[in-house]
């Protein structure tokens, strides 16, 4: 029989529950104040206090996790039952359950990184959505008046925008919408400042609004770069009714923003050719439009003297048929006549068909010579109202620069203003120094 053992009070101490729990728990805490613990995630739940709980397990055993708000809100991906993962904390007790736990100061997915796990569970969800359809992107609009930039004003991104649209087409009007693009108020505050182009568009004329949206910065590592694989970035983009380049600036990677946008430019410089042509290249293409205008005219002036001939000779055609006609008709007159046969009668017929048949004939000529005369001014008249021939004469065509619109009123223009005239041979590029007007 095994001993009897009676409870000697002097002798030995008699823990409450509570003691023996306070008691254990300040011994886990103190033999394991920092540990890494792997395991997979099960049971994982989330209540509106913002705290976490789940358990890991593996082959043989289940230990219970809590990740408090504080430590939860930190976390970029998203915590799910069966996730591989490395849970770093402190071992605790629960006295009043008398169970312990680990207390989860940080969690990294297993075989991955988190920063990695949060952008692929992001895609996927924005991706479900059709936040990246292709249907829903549209063109960047061809030389724009107005374009808005996201960025910040302390970046490298600004100055290259600047640097490249100064180069191309100093002319443009430039509205930044300045943002923090690294730390944690950078999600809010690229969101709110999309946010506020839009809004600022809506209180614009039609002909005064931004065309396009640059929305970026320079290159950094994938945390320098987080915020725009923020899922409020992402819809902000989306949402945006003026279309979006996105200009972060890494070649290689993708960022949510970049599959969003309507384009995806791999620099702010690349952003800023896309969106601006050089001048070089649009003076090209307006000699080029010039050149076929002349090859136009050219061509309608020989298309309108040709249907010209063409309607002069079946004039003649038709006038040489009338004329043939009537010269039967007289012949069988005189037949008539001739059957007859008073010699008076027929003698004074035969005066009038003379006198008739020359009057015919002189109404004839008189009749073809108005008409050539008639389509000879009409030639003349295309002919002068072609433009070509009227700077052959000495007059000339004023354009205003750059929108290249015909100069018409002295008011459309004012000094310091570029001017291109139009000679019947070559072109003259000028700039105003006085408006003179009269009158």
């Amino acid at each position: 029989m095994p001993e009897q053992r009676t409870i000697d009070p002097k002798a030995t101490h008699i823990y409450t529950v509570s003691e023996l729990s306070k008691d254990i728990k300040l011994i886990l805490e103190n033999t394991f104040p920092e540990v890494w613990v792997e395991g997979e995630i099960s049971n994982f739940s989330a209540p509106p206090s913002g705290h976490l709980y789940f358990t890991l397990k593996d082959e043989a055993s289940v230990l219970s996790a809590a990740m408090f708000s504080r430590a939860a809100k930190d976390l970029k991906f998203k915590i799910e039952d069966g996730l591989k993962a490395v849970c770093f904390g402190k071992v605790s007790a629960y006295g009043a359950r008398g169970q312990y736990q680990i207390i989860v100061e940080k969690i990294e997915p297993k075989g991955v990184g988190g920063l990695q796990l949060a952008l692929e569970q992001l895609k996927k969800k924005l991706e479900k959505e059709g936040l990246f359809s292709s249907e829903h992107k549209r063109p960047i609009p061809y030389l724009p008046s107005k374009i808005g930039v996201v960025t910040s004003l302390a970046g490298a991104a600004i100055r290259d925008i600047l640097k490249v649209l100064d180069r191309r087409f100093s002319d443009t009007q430039l509205i930044i919408s300045p943002a923090q693009v690294q730390g944690e108020t950078a999600k809010n505050e690229i969101a709110q400042a999309i946010l506020d182009l839009n809004r600022l568009n809506e209180n614009l004329a039609s002909t005064e609004r931004i065309e396009v949206m640059i929305v970026g910065r320079g290159g950094g590592s994938m945390e320098d770069l987080w915020a725009f694989n923020e899922e409020i970035v992402a819809r902000a983009i989306y949402n945006s009714k003026i279309p979006v380049i996105s200009a972060v600036g890494h070649e290689r990677d993708w960022t949510i923003a970049d599959l969003v946008a309507d384009v995806r430019a791999p620099t702010p410089s690349v952003a800023a050719e896309l969106v601006m042509p050089k001048k070089e290249e649009l003076r090209d293409k307006v000699n080029t439009l010039a050149q076929g205008l002349d090859s136009s005219f050219m061509v309608l002036a020989a298309d309108l003297k040709d249907t010209i001939d063409e309607l002069l000779h079946r004039l003649r055609l038709g006038i040489g048929h009338a004329l043939e006609l009537n010269s039967g008709r007289l012949s069988g007159v005189v037949k008539k006549l001739g059957i007859l046969n008073p010699v008076l009668i027929v003698q004074q017929h035969q005066l009038k068909i003379k006198d008739l048949f020359r009057q015919a004939n002189v109404r004839i000529e008189h009749f073809l010579k108005l008409k050539e005369a008639g389509f000879r001014t009409t030639v003349e008249k295309l002919s002068s109202l072609s433009p070509l021939n009227i700077l052959g004469r000495g007059y000339s065509i004023t354009f205003k620069m750059p929108e290249l619109s015909v100069v018409k009123d002295i008011r459309s223009v004012k000094a310091g203003d570029k001017i291109k005239t139009r000679l019947g041979k070559g072109e003259v590029l000028s700039k105003i120094e006085e408006i003179i007007t009269h009158g």
